[in-house]
């Protein structure tokens, strides 16, 4: 499973700071301290063992409602091994995530005049330096349906601690996490119409299960 949000580079710190006041509300004297991350949020994990279900649960779910759809769209791509077999999950779903945010980047210039380059980033993981290899092949050689061609640079890798962006893209990824592997379906419900859509099609969400 791989998710992320787009969010034009102007809009990311209003956004940012929206995220900041749904934290600061479980420290208001050090809100930076605090990580919003679906897994221990739900649980009761650490941080979150004090405070009670039913905010932790509205905390997730608030994050989730600032995602518009139109100035901020989720990408997102849900395998199972098995149905993908014997294609590597890293290779195919990032293959899914950026080349639908190419193909809407381009979209953006054809349609609406509004030439972007796009940047991802990634939270800081093991699958660095092989995503960072995908994406210079996709540029220069190809992808499974042509070449990658509004991309600013490789994907960059950061520390989650350091970004809220990072920590909504996890909370998208746990939203799927919970419908896709659990049946729990009470976060997705607030997303499930916030995917990349145009033309009365959904481009957003690819789901090979």
């Amino acid at each position: 499973m791989l998710a992320g949000v787009s969010v034009f580079e102007r809009s990311a710190h209003w956004l940012s700071l929206e995220l900041d006041k749904i934290a600061e509300t479980f420290n208001p004297q050090d809100p930076d301290s605090v990580e919003l991350h679906g897994a221990p949020m739900f649980a009761g994990r650490k941080f979150w063992r004090k405070f009670e279900k039913e905010d932790r649960l509205e905390a997730i779910k608030n994050a989730l409602r600032l995602i518009d759809g139109r100035k901020y769209r989720i990408f997102a791509s849900v395998v199972r091994k098995g149905a993908i077999s014997p294609d590597d999950p890293v290779h195919y779903t990032f293959q899914q995530i950026v080349t639908r945010f190419d193909h809407f980047l381009a979209r953006e210039h054809v349609h609406f005049q509004n030439t972007q380059r796009g940047l991802i980033l990634f939270d800081k993981s093991s699958k660095e330096a092989p995503i960072q290899a995908l994406a210079t092949e996709f540029k220069v050689d190809g992808h499974e349906w042509g070449r990658l061609r509004n991309m600013a640079e490789v994907p960059a890798f950061i520390d989650s601690e350091a970004t809220r962006l990072i920590q909504l893209a996890d909370l998208v990824a746990y939203a799927l996490f919970r419908k896709y592997e659990k049946g729990d379906d009470q976060f997705f419900n607030i997303i499930e119409r916030k995917f990349d859509y145009f033309g009365g099609i959904q481009h957003g969400l690819h789901t090979a299960i």
